[in-house]
């Protein structure tokens, strides 16, 4: 199947490599969509991912992976389609409400200048609440290293450093795969490459 992997926030699509080997030595074909917050908007973003998704589609059955803010704008683009949706998408610690994290960000002009539209759109609840939610099959994976307690501004919710786990469901009953990994290496576990194959079977 033909695979289009979508990075996140702050990333690369070289963060996404071990996935891209990962699929396709269990036969898939990958494709990466690659983009830079300090200049495209969140919704030119959006955009182009969803033309990008369109010319694959034509190609025959596709799915997509998207860590972190992927999945949001995966979700942004795929509402914007008049296309075969994807048979799944698999989204790794997606934010699919506002963040706390992003919402602290938010506050410090460095976030805002590198991540603009995109980091204002993590840190506004109503932004959330308009995003249509995905109606092709999905599966949510999450991270849990992150530290919690009383000095945690997560508290005692698990989470993995940058998204609580409370933070991922779009839907109350939504099943969530969990492992002991942090935001930024969650993708580069190969126990979660093995999941996300599963996943695509």
């Amino acid at each position: 199947m033909n695979i289009l992997l979508v990075h996140g926030l702050g990333r690369t699509p070289l963060s996404l490599w071990g996935m891209a080997n990962a699929l396709k030595q269990a036969g898939h074909t990958t494709e990466f969509f690659g983009y830079a917050t300090p200049f495209q908007s969140f919704d030119d973003i959006a955009l182009r991912l969803r033309d990008r998704i369109q010319s694959l589609s034509t190609l025959g059955p596709y799915a997509l992976v998207t860590p972190s803010m992927g999945g949001i704008l995966t979700r942004a683009a795929l509402a914007l389609a008049s296309f075969p949706q994807p048979t799944h998408v698999v989204m790794l610690a997606p934010p699919n409400s506002s963040p706390l994290a992003a919402r602290i960000a938010n506050r410090f002009f460095p976030f805002r200048w590198y991540a603009t539209q995109s980091g204002a759109n993590m840190a506004n609840p109503a932004f959330f609440t308009q995003l249509p939610i995905l109606t092709c099959p999905y599966s949510l994976i999450a991270g849990t290293l992150g530290p919690t307690g009383s000095l945690s501004p997560f508290g005692q919710e698990p989470n993995d450093m940058l998204v609580g786990l409370n933070e991922i469901p779009k839907r109350p009953e939504d099943p969530i795969l969990k492992f002991p990994a942090l935001h930024t290496f969650l993708m580069n576990r190969k126990d979660v490459q093995q999941a996300v194959i599963n996943a695509l079977k």
